[in-house]
């Protein structure tokens, strides 16, 4: 027996990287799990193909899922994206582009999934967030903002709907070895050098991997975790708290 028998779970962005990480441990663990996604996994997963800027395509998803499913008890809102610049450097359009898919997404598809999770006697939320929502990164400004705003957004969504029985929290990664963050390595003009300094800014001294991002989702979205609800959990080497003497 696991703490995820006879659960069901949705998660968006569930194609690649922690997404998919995420979807297989819950999956190992017991639960009936589908994945929302511009390309969707196969088997053993339901995929769902939507876009999360697409209000429409998003109802639809959701309701396919929870169709096939029979239900929905946990919904991880994984699906997001990333991008470089200064505020100088990103255009208003980038700006929008950014905070549509990583903000509004979660707003789109918890605003779906909601009348399903009332209807669930273990009824648990999981924002997926980042490291750069406390700690000022280079060169990240955009996404630095979208992922400050979900932090706050759980928060608020923690509150809203706690005398419903729904639980709300987030994790938030470190610098992860992500089909993403390597695509920013490909196109450095040093990608091994550019892999180095990742790995020490964190004070662990290597990248997170997406299974222990997904480990923590899954944790906070278990029955084992009933009385946890608004809370941030950082997976990030140590980035966030520690503050070790830089190597001579």
């Amino acid at each position: 027996m696991s703490e995820f028998d006879g659960l069901t779970a949705l998660v968006t962005g569930g194609g690649s990287g922690i997404g998919l990480a995420t979807a297989t441990l819950l999956a190992e663990r017991g639960a009936r799990v589908a994945c929302l996604d511009l390309n969707p996994p196969a088997e053993p997963f339901f995929g769902v193909r939507a876009d999360v800027t697409d209000d429409a395509s998003v109802r639809a998803a959701v309701e396919a899922a929870a169709g096939h499913l029979g239900g929905l008890d946990i919904l991880i809102n994984n699906a997001g994206i990333g991008a470089a610049g200064t505020v100088e450097q990103n255009p208003d359009e980038e700006w929008f582009r950014v905070l549509d898919v990583n903000v509004l997404g979660i707003v789109r598809v918890t605003r779906a999934a909601l009348p399903l999770l009332r209807a669930s006697a273990h009824a648990a939320i999981v924002n997926t967030c980042s490291i750069a929502a406390w700690a000022g990164l280079p060169n990240r400004a955009v996404y630095s903002a979208s992922k400050g705003a979900i932090m706050s957004l759980t928060l608020a969504m923690a509150t809203d709907h706690v005398d419903e029985g729904i639980r709300v929290n987030c994790v938030n990664p470190g610098t992860a070895d992500t089909p993403w963050v390597q695509r920013l390595l490909d196109a450095a003009p040093d990608p091994e050098a550019e892999r180095r300094a990742l790995e020490n800014r964190q004070p662990m001294g290597r990248l997170v991997s997406a299974e222990e991002v997904a480990a923590a989702v899954a944790y906070l979205a278990s029955p084992l975790a009933a009385s946890t609800t608004g809370t941030v959990l950082a997976v990030d080497g140590g980035m966030h708290g520690l503050r070790p003497r830089p190597k001579l």
